[in-house]
């Protein structure tokens, strides 16, 4: 489309999950009362989606299991996660039926920015009628009721779709500048402010800012003193309802450098040696999967969180000798735990990482002579089973004990049932 007047909308699904899993039963997604879960797991299992019939009669976003209420004809619905992802395909491609691709940037499962303006004088629309025709498409051809936030940039539009929108009888919420100044710079709390997290607000909150108007009158140096330079000039941005990227960059920008991490909560409390089994498993587990893509890697990085709040998480990096295998990565991650876990205090999460990833057979910049040409054969072998019969089929010993999460992750996707 040619040039126009800078207009975004952001659009989100409804409870996307729960949204999808009513609409496969042939329930009326915004009359079921339904939560998705896995059932299997323990009453504190965190569901991963609430309806809006649930979410109206008081059950909070995100529950645990145990907090659902039973005896009222709640269904619970397995994940899917698999599922989900040919869902956000079929939103998208529905959204691709009005504007271009270049003009749409999928920010995640369940939420998109377009930018509308260049259709706004093609179609004869005003922004909210444009935001209402794309809403109406995505739930006459799929049956998913959607929420658009409207707004002159990215940022404007998100923070209009959620704080705003949910409130609106037709799930559409508009700001200019003016309204945002009105509407937005005195709400609270701050954290519900894109990419504002508890612990900026807890810095913040230090020096007397609670909201946007807040951050729009702080002194900049004292901002920077709390946040850094980058962080504070990009608050203060915000805080004026500034944003200069546009969708089109936003979709076209690729990072400086590569990385693969996994990570995963831990059902329970898990003991130092308990969580050293599961260390390894994941960096053993990550580096399988790098290898199968052709990368390979220099640096591992583990992170470790405790439970409760008493223990700050842990951890450190490492660099890998050789070219990446599995049983280097896990010998890696099992060193750093090693050295920065507090002994004797309850683990409840792990993070790992692998980073400055390359193709297979570029330099890296820091390349030992030759790696263990055993161990890269044997990581084929591996490779080639798990390929034909599942992850699941082939495991280290250690994944056997009790302590172990490999075979229950296998074959999920992001933690969860595919």
């Amino acid at each position: 489309m040619g040039e126009g007047a800078r207009v975004c909308l952001c659009i989100d699904l409804r409870s996307f999950y729960a949204t999808v899993e009513a609409r496969d039963r042939g329930l009326d997604p915004m009359e079921a009362r339904l939560v998705v879960a896995d059932p299997d797991r323990s009453a504190n299992t965190i569901c991963l989606a609430v309806s809006p019939r649930l979410k109206a009669e008081g059950v909070r976003n995100r529950c645990r299991m145990a907090e659902v209420p039973r005896g009222r004809g709640v269904v619970v619905a397995r994940p899917r996660m698999a599922r989900y992802l040919e869902a956000s395909c079929e939103v998208v491609a529905c959204l691709l039926e009005h504007v271009s691709a270049d003009d749409v940037h999928v920010y995640s499962v369940d939420e998109s920015f377009v930018e509308i303006g260049p259709y706004l004088p093609y179609y004869g629309l005003t922004p909210r009628a444009m935001a209402k025709r794309l809403q109406g498409a995505v739930a006459e051809r799929l049956g998913y009721p959607a929420t658009c936030g409207v707004g002159p940039n990215p940022f404007v539009a998100k923070v209009a779709l959620d704080v705003l929108a949910k409130h609106d009888a037709e799930g559409i919420c508009e700001l200019d500048l003016a309204a945002f100044y009105r509407d937005i710079w005195f709400h609270r709390p701050i954290t519900d402010i894109w990419q504002v997290g508890p612990a900026t607000a807890r810095r913040l909150a230090s020096a007397g800012t609670v909201d946007l108007a807040g951050v729009a009158a702080a002194d900049p140096k004292e901002l920077e003193r709390l946040l850094g330079p980058a962080r504070a000039r990009l608050l203060v941005d915000h805080a004026w309802g500034l944003e200069p990227t546009t969708v089109a960059e936003a979709s076209a920008w690729k990072p400086r450098g590569r990385s693969m991490a996994r990570g995963q909560v831990l059902l329970r409390d898990y003991t130092t040696a308990e969580a050293a089994t599961v260390v390894r498993e994941m960096a053993d587990d990550l580096a399988l999967s790098a290898e199968s893509g052709g990368w390979d890697a220099e640096r591992l990085t583990l992170a470790v969180g405790y439970s409760g709040d008493s223990w700050p998480a842990t951890g450190g990096s490492r660099p890998l000798e050789g070219p990446l295998t599995a049983r280097g990565a896990a010998e890696a991650a099992s060193a750093v735990f090693s050295a920065t876990v507090f002994p004797g205090v309850p683990v409840r999460r792990v993070d790992v990482a692998l980073t400055g990833l390359t193709r297979e057979g570029q330099p890296r910049l820091f390349d030992p002579a030759s790696g263990d040409p055993r161990r890269e054969r044997l990581d084929e072998a591996r490779r080639a089973v798990a390929e034909r019969f599942g992850r699941g089929s082939v495991l280290l010993a250690s994944s056997l004990l009790p302590e172990g999460t490999a075979r229950d992750l296998a074959g999920r996707i992001g933690g969860h049932r595919a």
